[in-house]
């Protein structure tokens, strides 16, 4: 179920929520030897919308902090995360 905007109730958490998932599935696609691939047109949807609402402190943080727990390269993950960049 794709995160809706109009939503009166939409939180705070449900952005960061959404964009941590995103980028949990991107380290687990592209770093972990998963099988099991969690990229999906929706999730990746869902964080660019969070993206237009968070703050870059707060995604830099969130990107951070997930990096140091999947051991994972900040610098290495911005470029999966954004390649075009």
């Amino acid at each position: 179920m794709m995160m809706d905007l109009n939503d009166a109730e939409l939180e705070f958490s449900d952005l960061v929520y959404a964009y941590q998932s995103w980028i949990i599935a991107v380290i687990n696609d592209e770093k972990l030897d998963s099988e099991n691939k969690l990229l999906t047109n929706e999730i990746s949807d869902d964080a660019l919308n969070a993206m237009r609402f968070l703050p870059g402190e707060v995604t830099t943080a969130i990107e951070t902090s997930l990096a140091r727990v999947y051991d994972v390269d900040p610098d290495e993950l911005s470029s999966i995360l954004f390649p075009e960049e």
